[in-house]
């Protein structure tokens, strides 16, 4: 805007004319420097897409499904590497109250995967280890073990011959007299 302008308009004072003037100029700084920030913005968005000039999105797309279906994979197969830990845990404190020989030896005999899937692993697995240990009581260790300490009677002159030392002996032994 110019003085011409405004006195063309039908104003005269020039005190008038300075003060619409000044308001303009004020009006016309802060569109500049919008303007200045506007194009700064432009700028930098410009630049930031050449950095993405040559890059497919379907391929990008892809390869985060690839990223987040490994990631999936990953975290299922350490959850099962930590369940798989707790039952053997498990299964070696349950089974140490049975005093196997070799907790290897009695492995065979369990069905291993049934007792994973179980709901309630403990009472399954102690009613398993029953089972072996009717069935292979050979493989545990009998706490059990009867232990003869006693005096064998020696020859009995009032015995009829040594046949019948002999079976007494041996009724004597094993606790049956």
């Amino acid at each position: 805007m110019r003085t011409e302008f405004l006195s063309g308009l039908g104003i005269t004072d020039q005190n008038v004319i300075t003060q619409i003037l000044a308001e303009n100029g004020r009006d016309i700084e802060r569109l500049k420097g919008e303007r200045d920030t506007l194009q700064t913005q432009l700028s930098t968005a410009q630049a930031t897409l050449k950095n993405f000039e040559g890059v497919n999105p379907t391929q990008l797309q892809g390869e985060i499904t690839r990223l987040t279906t490994e990631l999936a994979t990953k975290e299922a197969e350490y959850n099962k590497q930590i369940a798989d830990r707790d039952f053997n845990d498990l299964l070696r404190t349950t089974a140490a109250a049975y005093n196997p020989r070799d907790i290897k030896a009695i492995m065979p005999f369990l069905d291993v995967e049934k007792l994973k899937a179980s709901k309630n692993q403990e009472t399954d697995i102690k009613a398993a280890l029953d089972v072996v240990k009717k069935d292979n009581a050979y493989l545990f260790q009998d706490v059990n073990i009867p232990r003869v300490v006693s005096v064998t009677p020696g020859p009995n002159k009032e015995s009829d011959d040594l046949k019948t030392q002999a079976n007494n002996a041996l009724r004597s032994l094993l606790g049956r007299e």
